[in-house]
């Protein structure tokens, strides 16, 4: 099998592995986000001499992931500093020669769940992450979905729930799904991390509010066959049963199928991959620059 370059590429730390077709991962390395010039260094370094055959890059975004944009390969409109409208895939191909993919985190961690995870053998799934920020990926007919860019599923409105103040902390859009739900929105509202707050604390019904109205959406819009949930946030595993519940109260019944009224303790889950979605992500879509190539 062909060795591999994965990248994931996150708006806190880059973690750097290689592996195999199968998503098997071998080596791994991980470095703050600091400056592009820094981090980039550190990462360049690493792979110096792995003789990789192709790398796969999933990144934080907003990013053009559109192959025949001038602009494919960015990362754009992130407010993390120093990284606006920086050239991701062009620093790596000035080293490299080799293929290089490129996509969402999000959307290569759908891939890699679809493919060798908790969606396995499945025709759709979606994949969201709940931890600094809020994104979400989504496989349909094997595919990753694209458009005029890639998804955005982190920024949608939902409805606010009856005792929450707080103004949202998204720069963009305030209280979006991200603003209100994410991990610093958490932290800011109650004055402590996430991982910190008890188990009965009324953050977690809140946070469960809104994470099952976005599910809600995902569902009545995508309708994927499994619903992947990874990040910081997701680490407290009590607030899966919580989602379940108030995502089937919101539902009503109005979308009848076995998954949602009877089996959803494995219809909303865990990443199959664990910690290593992201990074087996990055070498789906090493995989899919190969096959292009």
């Amino acid at each position: 099998m062909k060795l591999l370059g994965a990248i994931e590429a996150g708006g806190t730390k880059f973690v750097c592995g290689i592996g195999y077709e199968d998503g098997t991962i071998v080596d791994r390395v991980s470095f703050p986000t600091t400056t592009p010039e820094e981090t980039m260094g550190l990462v360049i370094d690493y792979f110096k001499e792995k003789n990789v055959e192709a790398f796969g890059i999933g990144s934080f975004g907003p990013i053009d992931p559109v192959l025949d944009s001038p602009t494919y390969g960015y990362i754009t409109t992130t407010p993390k500093p120093h990284w606006g409208q920086y050239n991701l895939v062009g620093t790596m191909a000035e080293q490299f020669n080799v293929p290089i993919g490129f996509d969402t985190d999000v959307n290569g961690a759908a891939l890699a769940e679809s493919k060798w995870g908790a969606a396995k053998g499945l025709d759709s799934c979606l994949y969201i992450t709940v931890g600094t920020g809020i994104g979400a990926g989504a496989v349909v007919g094997g595919q990753m979905v694209h458009g005029l860019s890639h998804p955005e599923m982190g920024h949608i409105l939902v409805r606010r729930h009856p005792e929450d103040t707080f103004e949202g902390y998204c720069p963009y859009h305030g209280d979006c799904l991200e603003g209100l739900a994410a991990g610093p929105g958490i932290g800011k509202r109650w004055g402590q991390p996430a991982g910190e707050l008890p188990v009965d604390h009324p953050a977690w019904e809140m946070e469960a509010h809104y994470l099952a109205h976005a599910l809600m959406n995902y569902v009545l819009i995508l309708s994927p066959q499994k619903i992947v949930m990874g990040g910081g946030v997701m680490k407290q595993s009590h607030l899966f049963p919580l989602i379940r519940t108030k995502l089937q109260e919101l539902l009503s019944g109005y979308v009848q199928h076995p998954s949602l009224n009877i089996d959803i303790d494995n219809y909303v889950v865990s990443p199959g991959l664990g910690d290593n979605a992201g990074l087996a992500g990055a070498i789906g879509l090493a995989t899919l620059a190969l096959a292009r190539n």
